[in-house]
């Protein structure tokens, strides 16, 4: 059934509670939304496969709970991570400054020095923003981390930013070809400077 997936990557959404973190995999999974999203207990788990140049992978996205009790559960779902979306919401800062928090904690359990990170500013659907975009960019250059402004309402940025998240793992190939002896990744054109749809967002080399 799987013969043409080239790789099963394991991606990580991380972040403070109420962020949007199972809005956003809901959406790009089942392309749902749900405005009563209730709070994750502790890990929720979603597969999807993703065609990104011709090269299909498995993605199994691990959807965290941001509150504080459940950390315990922390050092095993970072264990063989590829890829990680940190989310904030853009209409409370203080989701922001706690980035710092999270990005310690990766470092701290993540069991790869190359995982692949992505900043996502979640809820540029409202008005009331808090942080701007500027700041999230200056952010993720600080810490070499993709980035982007998503809505997982209007669906703004969802794709782009799981996709981006994916051709960069699928580019750095110490992350996942050990795991896959003999498969060979397929590059077609899209290598010189990659033109999909996502061209009118910012990503960090």
């Amino acid at each position: 059934m799987d013969e043409d997936v080239l790789t099963t990557l394991k991606l990580l959404i991380i972040g403070e509670s109420g962020v949007g973190k199972s809005s956003l995999l809901l959406r790009f999974t089942d392309d749902t939304f749900d405005p009563e999203q209730s709070a994750t207990i502790g890990v929720d788990f979603k597969v999807k496969t993703l065609a990104i140049d011709g090269n299909r992978a498995k993605l199994a996205i691990w959807d965290t709970a941001g509150q504080e009790r459940f950390r315990t559960l922390t050092p095993s779902y970072y264990r063989g991570a590829q890829g990680v979306i940190l989310v904030y919401d853009v209409t409370k800062r203080d989701t922001f400054t706690k980035l710092e928090n999270w990005l310690n904690e990766l470092e701290t359990y993540t069991t790869r020095n190359d995982i692949v990170k992505m900043l996502v500013g979640n809820k540029i659907d409202k008005d009331d923003q808090e942080v701007d975009r500027n700041e999230g960019l200056k952010f993720a250059r600080k810490h070499s981390m993709l980035f982007i402004e998503a809505s997982a309402k209007t669906k703004d940025g969802v794709q782009c930013a799981f996709e981006e998240l994916v051709e960069k793992i699928l580019q750095t190939p110490g992350l996942w070809e050990s795991e896959n002896q003999g498969q060979k990744l397929r590059l077609g054109e899209q290598e010189q400077g990659g033109g999909r749809a996502c061209g009118g967002y910012c990503s960090i080399p």
